[in-house]
């Protein structure tokens, strides 16, 4: 879900199940990879928010209907919310979780979509899907994006002030698809190709009446950045949406080129690191990490240059807003404690803390670290796909504070 600094209020959540069976989401019973050290606790015999909702329904045949059919998992998120960047907000989100064969000897698979309105102009839809085919010999990933996104900006660089504030409006579409084959247990090697158009790009200038590092930059009114990308993956996980072990290092090459339709070449080199630990044989406490690091060369367009929460998922930078910093490299690093609540597994919490750097306009160095910290909730809304709905609130500098939503684990 994008990064949105907004206070909300979730509308009922509805998960819905059909088809097979299934236990433990987040442990796949395939020979060719090693159990955890640790035993996870079933998620699937834990309460979520919809074994709530029939319980004060007093639906109890529905209740025992979900323990019987679940091949498909859904959860789907209504919510609105207000901010001052954004205005009121309407926003949908959903995803299905699923086994590609019926003996689950693959990792976890899912699509996800969300939908958004807001009064301020801000129109997004995303889709974005991780499928793993039987044995996991195949992984298919695809990004899918078509926003009109105005939003403020701040520049180049880490130590970019309030003062600088250049509000943009643009029209974005993104188109990234990735085919990843098995090299052997875990390892994968990759090819793709990206998407990024954006088109009717304006700016309204900075607010203290300076010339703004979009000009300086090099403004123009639309761009294209088409290229081809090699991937190199490790990947452990055996549930995405919530990992309780294993982890994922990846790194991609992406090139793009004139004669894809590019309005110039330039390339970008894209690495980043995840890990989770399991703590305890009591419980499914984790302690993860994650990293990130890109480098481009180049002549890279203004709004495809490396920037906060411009992750897959748009979670990285919690504590500022979307593209509060922008630069030609980038350096991110969070650490998150996952920790359950209620018995029952039904509410959790988390704190976490992470620092980014983005290279200054003039020098192209890291000469600034941006740290951001924060603590949240997570209410289970789809025990059988381990899905949780992330509350947290966050703060970093220059004032920046808000509430940040998201369906499943922000990474």
């Amino acid at each position: 879900m994008k990064n949105i600094k907004y206070l909300f209020c979730l509308l009922p959540v509805l998960s819905f199940y059909t088809g097979y069976a299934q236990k433990d989401t987040s442990l796949v019973k395939n020979n060719t990879t090693t159990k955890p050290q640790l035993p996870i606790i079933d998620s699937s015999k834990q309460v979520d928010a919809i074994d709530v909702l029939y319980r004060i329904l007093g639906k109890k045949a529905a209740e025992t209907q979900r323990q019987k059919s679940r091949k498909l998992n859904f959860s789907l998120v209504p919510a609105f919310g207000y901010s001052l960047s954004t205005g009121f907000a309407v926003d949908l989100t959903g995803n299905v979780a699923f086994y590609t064969s019926s003996a689950h000897t693959e990792n976890l698979s899912e699509i996800d979509a969300e939908q958004i309105y807001d009064t301020k102009g801000q129109i997004i839809f995303t889709s974005r899907s991780e499928i793993w085919a039987h044995d996991n010999d195949y992984k298919f990933v695809t990004d899918l994006r078509l926003e009109r996104y105005p939003e403020d900006t701040y520049g180049i660089g880490t130590g970019t002030p309030q003062s600088k504030e250049n509000p943009i409006d643009f029209t974005y579409l993104r188109t990234y698809f990735t085919v990843f084959k098995k090299i052997i247990p875990d390892f994968y090697w990759g090819l793709g190709y990206n998407l990024d158009y954006h088109y009717n790009i304006s700016q309204t200038g900075n607010a203290d009446n300076t010339v703004s590092d979009f000009t300086k930059y090099g403004f123009a009114p639309q761009s294209t950045s088409s290229g081809l990308t090699l991937n190199l993956l490790y990947d452990s996980r055996r549930n995405k949406i919530n990992p309780l072990g294993g982890g994922l290092a990846s790194i991609t090459y992406r090139d793009n080129f004139t004669f894809l339709g590019s309005n110039n070449s330039w390339q970008e080199l894209s690495m980043e690191f995840k890990k989770f630990l399991k703590l305890s044989d009591k419980s499914n406490n984790v302690l993860a990490f994650w990293s990130i690091a890109q480098f481009t060369w180049g002549s890279v367009p203004y709004l495809d240059l490396p920037a906060t929460g411009e992750d897959m998922y748009n979670n990285s930078g919690r504590g500022y807003p979307q593209d509060r910093f922008r630069g030609k490299n980038f350096l991110y690093v969070e650490s998150e404690y996952r920790f359950g609540i209620t018995k029952n597994g039904l509410i959790g919490g988390v704190v976490f803390a992470n620092a980014e750097s983005l290279s200054e306009f003039q020098t192209n160095r890291f000469q600034k670290l941006a740290p951001a910290a924060g603590t949240g909730l997570r209410i289970k809304v789809n025990k059988h796909s381990d899905t949780n709905v992330c509350l947290d609130y966050a703060a970093g500098l220059y004032g920046s504070h808000g509430i940040f939503v998201n369906l499943g684990e922000m990474f």
